[in-house]
């Protein structure tokens, strides 16, 4: 690298394999990108549904590939039911992820949960209107 007549800083381009050489160690030290994944659930019910229980496969295969995964489970509900009762239910989701990854052998101690009942809906609707994609729980894994 040197530095050109207009001032600014001239470097060669790397192909992907010389990166690699060079900075193979210190690009594999790097941690990994944050994932985000949503499962769904059964109307009125911390119950999962059948393609969300096969995606938290999914979910546990990539926390495996992390040495010591940060989870954040964000419960929501859908906009049917008062607030408090949407509170408690997305709370309930929400533990219900939290459950199944320890029983899974992810550390208690890297869980963190919330709900967040009807308030930021994934999906944006009215009041009282079932809608599959509010009913979830955000997998936030760093």
């Amino acid at each position: 690298s040197h530095i050109g007549s207009d001032g600014v800083l001239q470097g060669k381009k790397l192909s992907p394999e010389q990166v690699q050489h060079d900075y193979g160690k210190t690009l594999s030290a790097l941690p990994l990108k944050p994932a985000t994944f949503i499962v769904y659930f059964v109307s009125g019910s911390d119950e999962l549904t059948q393609e969300s229980k096969a995606k938290l496969d999914q979910v546990l295969d990539e926390m495996r590939t992390r040495p010591a995964p940060d989870v954040l489970l964000i419960g929501h509900t859908d906009t049917v039911g008062s607030m408090e009762m949407n509170d408690i239910l997305s709370r309930q989701r929400a533990e219900k992820v939290r459950a199944v990854l320890i029983r899974a052998g992810i550390k208690a101690s890297r869980i963190e949960v919330t709900g967040r009942g009807k308030r930021d809906l994934l999906v944006p609707t009215g009041d009282n209107v079932e809608e599959l994609h509010n009913r979830g729980v955000e997998i936030n894994v760093r």
